[in-house]
């Protein structure tokens, strides 16, 4: 009963039908672990740029709505992946969080170099974004 109720109070405060992946994966050309806000098209293009290289970059209204994305930086084997899970709005602050999985001990992954990543757009608002890094366990 108590974990149903906190799923309710958690789905409360999150906007998951305003959270919309529009890129997610392992192989960006992005490979430091960074967060980024992107509110322009010229923004848009320098870090899609950076980031998918060549591949078309998905249309974005910004008039409306803004970028964020959350990268994990290079990482020595396949089984790693990031995910923006929830937007919450606390003391006047857009707080973004995200959680980061690898691989268990002892698994097996492919020896390939990844960089995972994951971008979305949110209704465009003003003012300071802060993201949260969460446990995996949590959401």
């Amino acid at each position: 009963m108590i974990a149903l109720l906190l799923t309710l109070a958690v789905s409360m405060l999150q906007a998951p039908d305003a959270i919309k992946t529009i890129d997610k994966g392992d192989q960006s050309n992005v490979d430091e672990a960074r967060q980024v806000v992107v509110r322009t098209d010229a923004e848009w293009n320098t870090l899609w740029t950076r980031h998918g290289g060549d591949r078309k970059k998905p249309a974005v209204d910004f008039s409306k709505e803004m970028v964020i994305g959350v990268f994990m930086g290079s990482r020595p084997s396949a089984g790693y992946t990031t995910t923006i899970v929830s937007t919450v709005s606390k003391d006047g602050q857009m707080i973004v969080r995200y959680e980061e999985k690898m691989p268990a001990k002892g698994t097996l992954t492919a020896q390939i170099l990844t960089s995972p990543y994951h971008l979305v757009t949110l209704p465009k608002m003003a003012g300071e974004l802060k993201f949260e890094k969460v446990p995996s366990s949590q959401f």
